[in-house]
């Protein structure tokens, strides 16, 4: 099995086409890019031939988890979670198979209050 390729989103080689598609040195990108700052790692996508496809995650500055959930061909797919800086869970959204499918959508505040709760009918 060959290695998973990670790329520096900020790498100059790295750039988008007209079709949002990520390129890496004028080609599709198949692997992880992940974003720094500094040396800390705070986002890392998955893409397949230039398109999101695979696990989305994020961490804050100081190491802790700031999101996490699954992009299909570019779309949110099952469940996304967000997190505030504290620790406390700041979003769940989950997505169906569909386009522009958000089925339900649940806020918290930094102290665990739920600030909106949406469900599709």
């Amino acid at each position: 099995m060959d290695p998973v390729h990670r790329i520096d989103i900020d790498d100059p080689d790295v750039e988008m086409d007209m079709g949002q598609r990520l390129l890496y040195q004028g080609e599709l990108f198949t692997g992880e890019a992940a974003e720094y700052i500094d040396d800390q790692i705070v986002y890392l996508d998955v893409y397949t031939e230039g398109i999101r496809d695979g696990l989305s995650q994020g961490w804050y500055p100081d190491g802790s988890r700031k999101s996490l959930g699954n992009v299909r061909n570019g779309m949110p797919r099952g469940e996304f979670k967000e997190w505030h800086p504290n620790g406390v869970l700041k979003a769940r959204q989950f997505f169906d198979d569909d386009i522009y499918s958000l089925r339900d959508e649940t806020f918290w505040d930094e102290h665990g209050n739920v600030t909106r709760d949406w469900h599709r009918e």
